[in-house]
């Protein structure tokens, strides 16, 4: 038994798929394709034998591996066998990748052979360290061949299912406790809310230890039976050449990676007609690219995904539709999420005016692991802070002004980095752009501007062109050149090590 009668759990999700269409093409990985009956029966097969080595209901599981069909396999043996899945990204090494093992409390790593290194210079507290595919009794392996054994343990809606960390761009990661439930509804909000069906033939390209792409787009297209194509990493020119000659019709990618596409010589020559559906979000998405995009490609519908990972994490949608006349928008409330813009005081701001967004929903973690001070910080008076600075129209669309501890005191005035970032995109030869403020005697923080270019430009050329556009407090003190900006690989830029980098150097 793998859930109780009147429950939904995750592995139910590909459970009814599977039932419903059982010889649908389910997913495609580097030359592999699995039906739902296929894929289904690998994740019993990889639930058990994750049971026979002694892991019991509620044990963490780390997953440290690039996308594969078999990280999608381990996540889904993991839900199936009631065991809590702790996705890192894996990027992280050192003292970074110890924190979350050591602070998850778990027992037993799935890891690509590749990255199994880097776990084993650590001496990690792990009983056993499990290969996800490419070696000899992998994941993928076990969960290929065989007999389909019954799964015997009872797994509620209300267990945990995951521990999604928090990206960690201003203090140390944070494990938010997902249940099933949790998961199912926030499913439920994103097939209706972004449209998604078992004709869009999807390619999900972003990681899938970030919460996004697992949870707002592959399991929710799972759920409704599409083809899904899986890449190991977001290559630009791949993916323009996948679109291009596969005829994919759907897409998500984090504004980093939007830019990167766009900016692409490629971009011009290949044809993405076939692509109906945009999804964008993870991170905030620069103005004038998405003007770009929406310029270069009329027919193609975007779509704006808000939120965080402490709501699954889709908690805000801006449909096509509603990008004419609101394209700086994040949307209205998803299905299931309720929200709220309050003053510091709590009390529900003016349209117009800005604050602190808050929610209620299904979708929300049960907490924070480990962490019961934070937790109650962040639940105070009933409703989950997010930590964005927002404002609110009367009809209820949100608009993103910062991340609150990204907004730049300068002089005793309150400046959004955003607003100054757009403003530097309008300039042809800025790349990618990012803006801080470091700490200084005169101004308290000096906007700083660090730029990485794509053509011949000096910070007098940026700053004029700021000059053109903004108020003479929010122009940049100065700008600094880099050939990349930090961010993790879900797209989020990390300014915290901006910040760190240039008031040290």
């Amino acid at each position: 038994m793998t859930s109780t009668v009147r429950s939904s759990t995750v592995s139910d999700v590909l459970r009814r798929s599977a039932a419903r269409t059982p010889q649908r093409t389910a997913l495609r990985f580097a030359g592999r394709e699995w039906t739902y009956a296929e894929l289904d029966a690998a994740v019993s097969r990889a639930a058990a034998h994750l049971l026979s080595l002694g892991l019991a209901k509620g044990d963490r599981v780390a997953a440290y591996g690039k996308n594969s069909d078999a990280y999608l396999i381990g996540f889904l043996a993991c839900a199936r066998a009631g065991l809590v899945h702790v996705p890192l990204n894996y990027n992280l090494t050192g003292e970074e990748l110890r924190y979350l093992v050591e602070q998850s409390g778990s027992t037993v790593a799935l890891a690509d052979p590749a990255l199994r290194g880097e776990l084993d210079a650590l001496a990690l507290p792990l009983k056993q360290v499990l290969p996800l595919r490419d070696a000899d009794g992998s994941v993928l392996a076990v969960a290929s061949a065989g007999e389909v054994p019954a799964v015997d343990v009872e797994v509620a809606e209300t267990d945990l299912v995951q521990l999604l960390y928090t990206s960690g761009t201003t203090s140390r990661p944070k494990g938010a406790m997902m249940t099933h439930r949790a998961l199912v509804h926030e499913y439920l909000s994103c097939v209706v809310g972004l449209d998604l069906t078992e004709h869009d033939h999807p390619l999900h390209v972003m990681p899938l230890y970030h919460s996004a792409q697992m949870h707002v787009f592959l399991l929710p297209w799972l759920a409704v039976g599409a083809v899904n194509t899986l890449l190991e990493t977001p290559d630009p020119a791949e993916i323009l050449r996948r679109i291009g000659e596969d005829g994919h019709g759907a897409f998500f990618a984090a504004p980093t990676l939007w830019v990167a596409l766009a900016n692409h010589a490629d971009f011009g020559a290949r044809d993405l007609s076939s692509l109906r559906k945009a999804y964008y979000g993870a991170s905030i998405m620069p103005g004038p690219v998405l003007d770009r995009l929406r310029e270069a490609m009329p027919r193609l519908g975007f779509y704006n995904c808000f939120g965080q990972s402490e709501i699954g994490p889709l908690a805000t949608i801006l449909r096509p539709e509603e990008h004419e006349q609101r394209p700086d928008s994040a949307g209205r409330p998803a299905l299931f999420v309720e929200l709220r813009v309050v003053d510091p005081d709590g009390n529900d701001v003016a349209p117009g005016e800005q604050g602190e967004v808050v929610y209620r929903s299904p979708q929300l973690c049960e907490g924070y692991w480990d962490k019961p001070e934070e937790t109650e910080e962040a639940f105070r008076g009933g409703w989950f802070h997010s930590g964005d600075l927002v404002r609110i129209d009367e009809e209820g669309y949100i608009y993103v002004v910062d991340r609150i501890k990204d907004v730049i005191n300068t002089g005793g005035v309150l400046v959004a980095s955003r607003e100054v970032e757009d403003a530097l995109y309008t300039h042809p030869a800025v790349g990618e752009v990012a803006v801080v403020g470091l700490a200084d005697e005169k101004w308290i923080e000096a906007i700083t501007a660090v730029v990485v270019p794509k053509g011949e430009v000096s910070e007098q050329d940026l700053l004029g062109h700021v000059k053109g556009r903004l108020a003479s407090f929010k122009v940049p003190k100065s700008v600094r050149f880099v050939d990349d900006l930090p961010r993790n690989a879900s797209g989020k830029i990390l300014k915290r090590e901006l910040r760190d980098r240039f008031t040290t150097g």
